[in-house]
């Protein structure tokens, strides 16, 4: 059992996992699972999928769930601050020493098992460590979030009681296909036979998918649109119209496994913690608001919390972005630059960051905003935000990892040397 000094090492193996990339495909994590034996066979589960509102169905789920006296696991990527956070039980992240020691267990099994071309990656690692986890500590449910896609994430080795599919649109199209259609086949592939499956508001063709699938497979396809036509969008205390309809997603999930998950209310929707997802932060007279805007879909999301902010404050906020790869920031930048004060311009820490003059190209001429190219240091330190004047608002969106980067400052962390990869 390593002592708390090994943990430099641990960190260490860890990041070099992370450094080989990523692999896709379940035989390598099917072989892991079974030579640790097979702890996902040994806790019942909720699996989710979807292009956006799977964490925060996720987190919906374990609120529900705990705050009705249940033991919940949390399985989510990628982590804001620390690795830890990517795994939990009743909303703690496990302990570094409990890491540890199961890295080094599992490394000591894959070092025996597997050649250094066929090695485990780092998120097969951590969903073999989050599955142990639960099994050992005998959670009663655990929710888990599926890292990318679905057919092959490393998470697709579960047999659920429930498999979610939030909403399909389009990213990762470099993994998971460039249309529609073949995103969907993707995440329909986390749909099991004797499991049924809840999906949210998908395009029709995505639904014919789905429902295909689940009557090959024999099992039951419930929707998002059945639940709405008896009920009413439920409350949270996450903000946004698409918050409420993750919590329908999230409370007609509970419906469906009432008969063995019975639960006596839903009122652990308002009582949800999920970073990043329009959060406030006061800081001394200042409002931060910081808000993962990663896609298409995502962009629409901000832009009904942004004119409903605007609309309220009757002034402009000012606006913090940086965003990966181009085919996002052309989403991104005209709706920011439109309701922006003044925009600044940052690069996350990822090979994918578009740098301040290709976003500032992306503005469209007939817009005239104040643009300025910083860097994240400049702007932000422990409880300290430096830019704007009192009882001004700050949006700090574009990508998870922006908001990751922010937080850490924010809060006086050292940078976690994982990183907040996905994958």
């Amino acid at each position: 059992m390593p002592d708390m000094h090994d943990l430099n090492s641990v960190t260490e193996f860890l990041y070099s996992l992370r450094n080989r990339g990523s692999k896709y495909g379940l035989e390598r994590m099917e072989a892991l699972a079974e030579s640790i034996a097979n702890p996902e066979k040994r806790f019942s589960s909720i699996h989710v999928a979807g292009t956006n509102g799977k964490g925060s169905v996720c987190a919906m789920l374990e609120s529900i769930y705990r705050s009705n006296g249940y033991k919940t696991g949390l399985f989510t990527s990628p982590h804001l601050i620390r690795l830890n956070e990517r795994i939990q039980i009743n909303r703690i992240p496990i302990s570094d020493l409990d890491l540890a020691t199961y890295v080094n267990e599992l490394r000591s099994q894959c070092d025996e098992q597997f050649s250094s071309d066929n090695y485990p990656s780092f998120f097969e690692f951590m969903a073999a460590i989050a599955f142990q986890h639960f099994a050992k500590e005998a959670v009663d449910i655990a929710i888990i979030e599926t890292g990318l896609g679905g057919r092959l994430d490393a998470t697709n080795i579960l047999s659920p009681e429930l498999s979610i599919i939030t909403s399909i649109g389009k990213d990762h199209t470099d993994i998971l296909g460039d249309t529609i259609e073949a995103i969907t086949r993707e995440k329909a592939g986390i749909i099991k036979p004797n499991a049924p499956v809840l999906i949210g508001n998908l395009p029709d063709i995505s639904k014919s998918i789905i429902k295909d699938k689940a009557n090959d497979l024999k099992t039951e396809c419930y929707t998002l649109e059945n639940y709405l036509e008896k009920e009413s969008l439920p409350t949270t205390n996450l903000e946004g119209t698409y918050q409420k309809q993750n919590a329908a997603l999230a409370s007609y999930a509970t419906e469906i496994l009432c008969k063995r998950f019975p639960i006596k209310n839903t009122n652990g929707l308002n009582q949800v913690e999920w970073k990043g997802r329009w959060q406030k932060l006061k800081l001394n007279r200042q409002t931060l608001i910081l808000d993962s805007t990663h896609n298409t879909e995502a962009c629409l999301q901000l832009e009904e919390n942004l004119f409903k902010h605007i609309a309220e404050s009757g002034k402009k906020p000012i606006i913090v972005t940086g965003i990966l790869g181009n085919e996002r920031a052309q989403d991104i930048m005209p709706l920011l630059s439109q309701n922006a004060h003044s925009l600044y311009l940052v690069e996350p820490n990822q090979p994918r960051s578009c740098s301040a003059e290709a976003l500032a190209a992306m503005i469209p001429k007939s817009q005239s905003v104040a643009t300025i190219p910083s860097q994240l240091e400049k702007l932000f330190s422990k409880d300290c935000c430096h830019i704007g004047d009192e009882n001004d608002t700050i949006l700090i969106t574009g990508s998870i990892y922006l908001i990751a980067e922010v937080l850490t400052l924010l809060e006086g962390h050292e940078e976690d040397r994982i990183g907040q990869d996905l994958i």
